[in-house]
């Protein structure tokens, strides 16, 4: 087992931290619980912004992909697999404009996957002679 994760689209890795490895570790035995249960995907998503965020807890799904709010969530209590999950919350997501995403558990493929957006303020000078 890595003890790093890929970024997606360069494929760079980031190096994981003690308590990530252990939660890495953790999130992949239960990974023939879940398949054995139905489950596909295990995702918590986290929101935040102006210096305040939350994290949602870990759901379970039987969908075939999986996109925030696209499919229902099984009736199956992933209460125990939450602490793993937030080990992966990235920190400083809630910073300034803040950001959101999920950390996704993809039980079939037994890979974990954070998905980070940032939010971020823009503006537009326009200047012009009169």
């Amino acid at each position: 087992m890595e003890d790093s994760m890929e970024h997606s689209p360069k494929g760079s890795k980031e190096t994981l931290s003690p308590e990530q490895i252990e939660a890495k570790k953790a999130l992949l035995v239960e990974c023939e619980k879940l398949a054995t249960a139905g489950v596909t995907f295990v995702a918590v998503h986290f929101d935040g912004y102006g210096d305040d965020g939350a994290t949602e807890d870990a759901k379970c799904y039987d969908s075939e992909w999986y996109a925030y709010g696209e499919h229902e969530p099984l009736d199956r209590d992933a209460s125990c697999l939450q602490e793993q999950f937030e080990a992966f919350v990235p920190w400083g997501y809630e910073n300034d404009c803040g950001g959101f995403g999920d950390v996704i558990l993809d039980v079939g493929a037994r890979k974990i996957t954070v998905e980070r957006n940032d939010r971020f303020e823009d503006y537009t000078t326009t200047s012009y002679e009169v």
